[in-house]
């Protein structure tokens, strides 16, 4: 992260539905929630702006469908009072209700941290819908997780397998810079302290 003003963090659906067996195996659980946990208290610490999206399935039989318990937050994130709350039905953050770009741009804020579930969908469409529209995206992979999930020849990709392709895509492509929780909480800290310096 550079020398910003304002640095949004953007949490994706960290919903009590994931939980569900439906999904198969999962990696990294439960580092992805307590990772969530540190990032949303450092941002409420640093009084930066966090922004809470809640996947609204239009599938009856999902766990994230509005009539199903499993649409509700988890416990990282009920409690907190985001800045925007952004509803979606698809993958894309940038595609929900309220317009998260027009309320970044509003909000003169040129970067956003993603974290949430899950890494190789919600995650990834998000950051690189995000690096496509101009916004300096950095994802706090190790604050994700993801599920096995079989391709069209029947063949099933391990989640930590996705998760590193997730990560070489984004990395690679240039749509966001991938980085460790720790990394991202240091430099969230670093550019507060200098902020308040140059004041």
């Amino acid at each position: 992260m550079t020398h910003k003003e304002r640095t949004a963090l953007v949490v994706v659906d960290m919903q009590q539905g994931f939980f569900d067996n439906s999904w198969g195996a999962t990696t990294n659980h439960p580092q992805c929630e307590d990772n969530v946990a540190l990032l949303i208290h450092a941002w409420t610490e640093a009084n930066q702006p966090v922004v809470i999206v809640r996947h609204d399935s239009l599938d009856s039989t999902s766990p994230l469908n509005t009539d199903h318990p499993g649409n509700s937050l988890m416990p990282e994130t009920a409690g907190v009072d985001p800045a925007l709350m952004v509803t979606k039905t698809v993958n894309s953050a940038f595609l929900g209700t309220p317009d998260l770009e027009a309320w970044l741009r509003a909000g003169q804020i040129t970067t956003i941290v993603l974290c949430g579930i899950q890494t190789n969908m919600c995650v990834e469409t998000t950051a690189r819908m995000g690096g496509n529209l101009g916004f300096d995206v950095v994802v706090a992979i190790d604050a994700t997780r993801t599920f096995d999930l079989a391709g069209p020849d029947g063949t099933t990709v391990d989640a930590a397998t996705l998760m590193r392709t997730t990560a070489t895509n984004l990395h690679g492509g240039g749509f966001a810079r991938v980085a460790s929780t720790s990394v991202v909480v240091a430099e969230l800290r670093k550019n507060v302290r200098d902020t308040r310096a140059s004041q």
